[in-house]
């Protein structure tokens, strides 16, 4: 399904920092995962305080949720971080920290970086929403 997946970014627009403006999908099946939190198996939120912690839950829950769907990070077409935080900094320790997991892939699709003033439970600093183009 990779070979269905086109991504591109267009020499008129500006340089991006590992995404691509645009993801086209020639056809397929498509899955909406629900906004990933950070929380465990029993819903309980994990790393009060730390952008680090839920981060990486965050990755542990996506890549079961792609795995539900027999997808891997890599049939990720769009991707929405949201963060708890107005500093740019953050941010992009964020954005870094998700790049560099086992999710790494996905981000190098359409994505969209948000900085919210708040998310659905209380202490939670990330959510990550993300569009998948399932695999044949």
């Amino acid at each position: 399904m990779t070979e269905k997946i086109t991504r591109i970014n267009p020499e008129q627009l500006h340089e991006t920092p590992g995404y691509h403006h645009i993801t086209v999908v020639e056809s397929g099946r498509t899955a909406y995962l629900a906004g990933q939190c950070p929380l465990d198996r029993n819903g309980e939120l994990v790393g009060s305080q730390s952008f680090e912690a839920q981060v990486d839950q965050v990755v542990a829950n996506a890549l079961t949720a792609l795995a539900a769907v027999s997808a891997q990070p890599q049939h990720v077409v769009r991707s929405v971080i949201y963060v708890r935080s107005d500093e740019r900094d953050v941010l992009g320790a964020v954005w870094s920290r998700l790049t560099d997991s086992a999710l790494g892939p996905a981000f190098t699709t359409a994505s969209t970086l948000l900085g919210v003033t708040q998310l659905g439970f209380s202490g939670q600093l990330v959510e990550v929403d993300l569009t998948v183009a399932l695999p044949d």
